[in-house]
């Protein structure tokens, strides 16, 4: 089948469709995100996603709510030459619970991250919409209180990835790692 502009069009369209409709649950509950997090799920059709997720790994993520509602977030992954590689943002709430928005200058990137579903003292999936300019980019997370996770919950994520307009190939259940040093 011919690709045509027409048909490129209505693919985002879809895809962006059902990414508005990726909501918080009406119970987020911000406090008992807090805490360690291991990044286990990762899955976007994002072209540095494609070109580097064969080098990818577990990594830990430091969630810590602030006093007036926003969100640190604290990444660390072992680099595959054995560095760390550390980034911080500073999500900031917005009037939904469980929906923060931040900029990423790493990245040079608006985002709008989501916590769709947490079973707080288990797993956590995050959805997230990043954008560059007027292009967005579909990233889901899944969150693990440890780096071994049920059958079930991969194959929840999965389901949830592809419903959010990500190619099955771009799905990602992330290999054990060592961690960072603290």
């Amino acid at each position: 089948m011919k690709t045509t502009p027409l048909l490129m069009l209505s693919a985002l369209l879809c895809t962006l469709a059902t990414c508005i409709n990726v909501m918080p649950p009406a119970d987020f509950d911000l406090e008992k995100m807090a805490g360690k997090w291991y990044l286990v799920g990762l899955a976007t059709n994002a072209q540095w996603f494609v070109t580097n997720k064969e080098t990818m790994k577990i990594g830990t993520t430091v969630l810590a709510p602030t006093p007036g509602g926003d969100l640190d977030v604290s990444y660390a992954n072992l680099t595959p030459a054995g560095t760390c590689w550390r980034m911080t943002h500073l999500a900031k709430k917005t009037d939904t619970p469980g929906r923060f928005s931040f900029r990423s200058h790493t990245w040079n990137n608006e985002n709008d991250m989501r916590v769709v579903d947490a079973v707080y003292d288990s797993y956590a999936i995050f959805h997230t919409i990043k954008t560059v300019g007027d292009v967005p980019e579909v990233m889901n997370k899944l969150y693990s209180r440890s780096q071994e996770v049920s059958a079930d919950l991969q194959e929840k994520f999965v389901q949830f990835a592809l419903d959010t307009g990500v190619l099955s190939e771009n799905i990602l259940m992330l290999p054990k790692s060592a961690e960072c040093s603290a």
